[in-house]
């Protein structure tokens, strides 16, 4: 099986690099500037694509011909999203229908990463069939990308996740567990919202689960998270108290005390029995996420 991953260079892309290449498949990395990949042990090849310019677009895909296409690349900062919406629907949606209209052309399997931030937050831990409200920018850019795949006529699968965190190779942007454990060993002290629910996902049950939704073909909507149901507070003392750091440094505040361009939705978090029962996906706790990460 050959697959073409986009946002090769980010966090989830470069598990997503490691687990399909350790499972023999052929593997295409693509991503924006260099690769940042020395850290994953199987083959692969690794190609600069510029996931905004159509034609490039076109070019390599129609030179690799993937059967399947993941597409993790996004800009996920919902603040940034907010400030700069022009270069966020460039980059979420209107990317999203130069990679859907090159897949048409090789008539790959198409998977959408999403978020857990389509939904309004008011009711969750969400299951797929439950109806998405964003409010945010961020969410809607999501959404609509969702839409077009959902709109494409390609065989697909929408993966929507929570909160990822994972060890962080350099040059990728901090997570909640890796912004924490950096500022407790400088012993700088950290504000950190009690009244978010989230179901935080170790970036490697999410590559997992995404790779076997590949080797499955299955389609449709998928909801990838953890298990646990925290507030990002909790999850923060929770990793200070497995790296045995102060956690004393960290303050429970609410969402008030921060002056943020974007809204964020109060409580989401998934309900993942869909995955169970059609992928067999299972999680690891937050605790053995932790403990996988650090323990080498």
């Amino acid at each position: 099986m050959k697959v073409l991953i986009t946002g090769a260079n980010g966090l989830l892309g470069i598990y997503l690099v490691n687990a399909l290449s350790q499972k023999g498949h052929i593997v295409v990395a693509t991503g924006k500037g260099n690769s940042r990949l020395q850290t994953v042990a199987g083959k692969f090849s690794y190609e600069q694509m510029d996931i905004t310019d159509t034609m490039h677009v076109i070019k390599v895909i129609d030179t690799h011909k993937p059967d399947i296409i993941i597409h993790a690349a996004a800009i996920t900062q919902a603040d940034e999203c907010e400030l700069n919406k022009p270069l966020c629907r460039d980059t979420n949606v209107t990317a999203t229908g130069f990679l859907i209209d090159a897949a048409r052309q090789v008539n790959a399997f198409f998977i959408y990463v999403s978020t857990d931030f389509v939904f309004d937050g008011n009711h969750g831990p969400y299951k797929e069939e439950d109806v998405p409200s964003p409010v945010n920018y961020y969410g809607s850019s999501k959404l609509a990308a969702e839409k077009a795949v959902q709109e494409s006529g390609l065989d697909h699968a929408i993966v929507r996740t929570v909160l990822v965190y994972g060890l962080t190779p350099d040059g990728t942007r901090k997570n909640i567990v890796t912004w924490i454990k950096e500022k407790l060993e400088n012993k700088e002290p950290v504000k950190v919202v009690d009244d978010q629910l989230r179901t935080p996902t170790y970036v490697k049950d999410l590559a997992k689960g995404i790779v076997l939704i590949a080797e499955k073909k299955a389609k449709g909507i998928f909801h990838i998270s953890g298990k646990d149901f925290f507030t990002p507070y909790q999850v923060a003392v929770k990793t200070a108290a497995f790296l045995k750091l102060d956690g004393s440094l960290i303050e429970r505040v609410d969402a008030s005390v921060f002056t943020q361009p974007a809204l964020r939705p109060p409580r989401t978090g998934f309900i993942i029995d869909k995955a169970r029962n059609v992928l067999g996906f299972e999680p690891l706790s937050f605790e053995e996420g932790l403990a996988d990460m650090y323990s080498k």
